[in-house]
């Protein structure tokens, strides 16, 4: 939420996400928190804040601590493993690119050993990074190279590269949460173990129906509840969807201010929030 960074609303942003939504844990700094717009201090700040706010009250506080540059990186890992963090998670720098497996492994390693007691997660969002390499092959010896790794924010389309990953994770040491909402249930039928994505700040209630639909081998009430979430995201996009229509989303949804996004991303129209408003609140929801 901003301001500059507006940390007063924190604390009823957690407490909105566990009473309404039923969501009990958090990604921080990551793109729809627009983590890479912010200054280290302010993403200091704000890991700091979501975890004394979530204390006991949220299961799990991941951060992104991923940046373009190497210390800079290092520095944010090191800050979240010292305030408590569950887990850190990066992406990969996307300017200097890393263009094979083992340059991308030694940039993540790199920034995982200075939170040796932390669990590692890689953010794989290529349509942002640009860096394609796939996550099947980047699994290949990884645990040796970076003890701590946990797992992979998988927010790629790419359902084949995420099924071949699945298929590698027989003993089951790995954890794969996707990242492209309206297509979870997919994801979720190849093996994804769970979601981390924007919607579910604001439709988190309803995805989590979906998932128990699925856990309760219900698959067509889950396929309703991906429906509906897809027939929201579809209007939305065709009317140009982003992050700073999600805040605006969030904020009439939640009644939190989230305040504009940061240039060069522009607040959303009053035309757009009209329109999304409007089209949220005609879909029947199954439990309606």
């Amino acid at each position: 939420p901003f301001r500059q960074v507006n940390l007063l609303v924190i604390r009823q942003y957690v407490d909105y996400l566990v009473s309404k939504q039923n969501v009990k844990n958090i990604f921080v700094n990551g793109t729809t928190g627009e983590g890479l717009a912010l200054s280290v201090q302010e993403r200091k700040q704000l890991a700091e804040e979501w975890v004394h706010q979530g204390k006991d009250k949220l299961d799990h506080v991941i951060i992104h601590v991923g940046a373009l540059s190497l210390p800079e990186s290092q520095e944010l890992a090191r800050h979240a493993a010292a305030i408590g963090a569950s887990g850190i998670a990066v992406i990969a720098p996307f300017f200097f690119k890393p263009t094979n497996k083992d340059e991308l492994i030694a940039f993540l390693r790199e920034v995982a050993a200075e939170a040796p007691a932390v669990p590692f997660y890689y953010y794989h969002i290529p349509p942002l990074t640009g860096v394609k390499i796939r996550v099947e092959e980047l699994l290949d010896g990884i645990k040796e190279q970076i003890p701590t790794f946990q797992g992979v924010k998988f927010s790629d389309t790419d359902l084949l590269d995420l099924a071949q990953c699945i298929n590698k994770n027989s003993r089951e040491e790995f954890v794969f949460l996707y990242g492209v909402d309206e297509q979870l249930l997919s994801a979720l039928a190849i093996g994804a173990d769970g979601a981390v994505g924007s919607t579910y700040n604001y439709l988190g209630q309803k995805n989590n129906m979906m998932l128990e639909a699925f856990a309760q081998h219900d698959l067509s009430l889950a396929r309703k509840y991906q429906f509906l979430t897809g027939e929201f995201l579809n209007f939305v996009i065709k009317l140009g969807f982003g992050v700073a229509q999600t805040k605006a989303v969030m904020t009439f949804v939640s009644g939190i201010p989230m305040g504009p996004p940061r240039f060069p991303l522009v607040k959303a129209s009053e035309e757009f929030i009209a329109k999304a408003k409007a089209k949220l609140n005609s879909i029947v929801w199954p439990t309606d």
